[in-house]
């Protein structure tokens, strides 16, 4: 059971939780796009969103900034997420823009503020689960791509809704988070996905 919850906080790291989104707008979406222009786009943002954050991570290691790819506390998080929303401004900027997909475009500005809201809370001594952020975010962009293109999603919303159960468990099963800290990710992921809902849908 340990291994296993373990793997969980591995499997929905929130690293693959943007490049978990785009894919699955583009395999539901109705909206004919190239399949070259899907392909490099992720892996665009697999080399922005996966592969230079962990370099980064390694950079900051190096230079005594962080101490374990946890960053268990405040102060290991706050250069992490300054750099992360570096990246997501260029994939906002370069590879995400509105012109090409507004339900992308303002998943990805959604994923920002949450970002800016965790690092601002993190300045202030105040730590919330990264990763319940990251599913609780995407729960809520895939509902609304539900609603937007008007499909039946109902098995893969039931499985995010049991994937965030399976990751609050696996967090506090490994001493992450406490219930507080995990309570106010949820929120933190969902409530800017929800608000944006506004002005794509």
């Amino acid at each position: 059971m340990d291994k296993l919850l373990r793997s969980i906080s591995y499997i929905f790291h929130p690293l693959l939780i943007p490049i978990a989104g785009v894919s699955f707008y583009y395999y539901i979406s109705p909206r004919f796009v190239a399949e070259e222009i899907v392909q490099a786009k992720l892996i665009s943002l697999f080399i922005l969103t996966v592969i230079l954050p962990i370099l980064t991570f390694f950079l900051l290691k190096t230079l005594g900034k962080t101490h374990t790819i946890h960053l268990k506390t405040t102060r290991e998080r706050v250069y992490p997420l300054a750099l992360n929303c570096f990246i997501l401004i260029l994939v906002i900027k370069r590879i995400i823009t509105a012109s090409q997909s507004l339900e992308l475009y303002y998943f990805f500005i959604g994923i920002l503020i949450s970002n800016m809201v965790c690092l601002t809370l993190a300045i202030f001594k105040f730590k919330v689960s990264i990763h319940m952020i990251a599913i609780s975010g995407l729960f809520m962009f895939f509902i609304a791509l539900g609603v937007q293109f008007s499909i039946n999603i109902s098995g893969t919303l039931a499985f995010m809704a049991f994937a965030m159960g399976a990751v609050a468990t696996s967090r506090l099963h490994l001493n992450a988070h406490t219930s507080r800290e995990l309570i106010f990710g949820f929120f933190v992921g969902l409530i800017p996905q929800l608000v944006l809902v506004n002005f794509w849908m």
